[in-house]
């Protein structure tokens, strides 16, 4: 497999992961600390600066690949199965309704 396809691949996961994940944040179900957890998760990630500046060689970049899974992994452990499994199945039914109609 060509990098990419691996990569094209990589973003339609990434992709059908953040849609389940507006999905969890959605659901009266979810704990509250989950939801901040994935909050903090997803706005560390999009926000312009960083706890450690990325100019330092190799921990500045470090920070960004265990501080936003390791949140995104808090959180989904505090997430009971049975909403994460509603999510997938929901969004699963909204990207097949979409294929569907494009047809």
């Amino acid at each position: 497999m060509s990098l990419r396809a691996q990569l094209a691949t990589l973003a339609r996961a990434f992709k059908r992961e953040l849609a389940v994940y507006r999905c969890v944040l959605a659901d009266s179900r979810t704990p509250l600390a989950a939801r901040v957890l994935l909050g903090a998760a997803v706005g560390y990630a999009l926000l312009p600066f960083d706890l450690i500046p990325d100019f330092l060689p190799v921990i500045g970049q470090l920070d960004d690949l265990i501080i936003v899974p390791g949140l995104v992994w808090l959180a989904l452990r505090l997430i009971p199965p049975v909403v994460m499994q509603t999510c997938r199945a929901q969004t699963k039914a909204v990207k097949e309704a979409i294929e569907h109609n494009d047809e």
